[in-house]
């Protein structure tokens, strides 16, 4: 992957993130809230992670990588910054990898639906020939030599043009045709539109609660 192209691998200038704050109650950081995961209690008082932020009650903020979600738990900070009992199961932090990885699917599978995505590779390099790729999409098992070609020429172009080449290559062949509903999806090209943003934030997203929220 062309790393220094893909604008998602940034990291974010203070001064761009002007709006509401949260604290982590792990780091005590305060973040933008798409920086971080938002939890409450559920009626039989097990704290439960709330992806939308749409849940009702109180809630509480965690950075949105794994370990600072192993760390919540580890320290007992749930209970601690809710001021109550709670249950907090232990696979926790895999259960919202899980969840995070449905999201980005299913925001994947609502651009394909929209019109916005188009596999193989001859199709996916004419789409980048022709200008109008936003975004590629590999299969984290997809062979180096192909993810390459696409890559370099997609990163060239959107280099001229001035744009961003945003690559997504974390999820692997079979999510990506779980996702799109047809067999063996290795390289997908994504073009402009409102589905096709709400994929690359939900991937990003998970890309960093799997990595850690500074990694590039």
């Amino acid at each position: 992957m062309v790393a220094e192209s893909n604008e998602l691998h940034r990291e974010r200038d203070p001064a761009d993130e002007a709006g509401p704050r949260r604290r982590c109650i792990v780091s005590r950081q305060e973040r933008s809230p798409e920086d971080l995961i938002r939890f409450v209690v559920d009626p039989s008082g097990a704290v439960v992670p709330d992806l939308a932020q749409k849940l009702p009650g109180r809630g509480v903020w965690v950075t949105a990588d794994k370990a600072s979600v192993a760390a919540a738990i580890n320290a007992n900070a749930f209970a601690k910054s809710l001021k109550r009992a709670v249950s907090v199961a232990d696979d926790l932090p895999q259960v919202i990898e899980t969840l995070s990885l449905k999201r980005a699917l299913q925001a994947l599978s609502l651009a394909n639906k929209s019109g916005l995505v188009t596999t193989g590779f001859e199709k996916v390099d004419t789409l980048i020939t022709r200008g109008r790729a936003v975004a590629l999409v590999h299969g984290l098992d997809a062979a180096e030599d192909g993810r390459g070609k696409l890559d370099r020429k997609f990163s060239a172009i959107q280099r001229d043009r001035g744009k961003a080449a945003h690559i997504v290559d974390w999820l692997t062949i079979e999510e990506l045709s779980l996702a799109i509903g047809r067999s063996n999806v290795v390289h997908a090209g994504l073009t402009t539109g409102g589905a096709t943003k709400r994929f690359l934030d939900e991937a990003e997203r998970l890309r960093r609660y799997r990595s850690g929220f500074g990694a590039s």
